[in-house]
């Protein structure tokens, strides 16, 4: 993934049945988590394991683009839940809804 200065890689979310990993390969990136904020550089790791409902997401708040690879099962099972704003998104179908499932228009 590559993910320009001052964008985020996604809203900050959680998994119940898919475990993530981020390694940075290039550039710096502020990975945002329930407990707060830590920088990762190139060579830094993190991992999110499914169902600890930590929701997290990364921030480029660098000078120059972040390269970094993102691994994850995406279990058709799977329902991505963003933990500061209302929505969701079920693999099954990739479409996104509000978290009482209304569609968001």
């Amino acid at each position: 993934m590559r993910l320009p200065l001052g964008n985020w890689s996604s809203q900050r979310h959680r998994h119940p049945h898919e475990d993530e990993f981020v390694y940075v390969l290039e550039g710096e990136l502020v990975l945002i988590e329930d407990a707060g904020q830590t920088i990762l550089r190139a060579g830094d790791c993190a991992a999110f394991p499914k169902g600890t409902g930590n929701g997290h997401h990364m921030i480029n708040r660098s000078a120059r683009i972040a390269l970094y690879l993102e691994v994850g099962s995406r279990v058709h099972e799977d329902l991505t839940t963003c933990s500061d704003v209302d929505m969701k998104s079920a693999n099954a179908d990739g479409c996104f809804v509000h978290k009482d499932g209304t569609p968001i228009e």
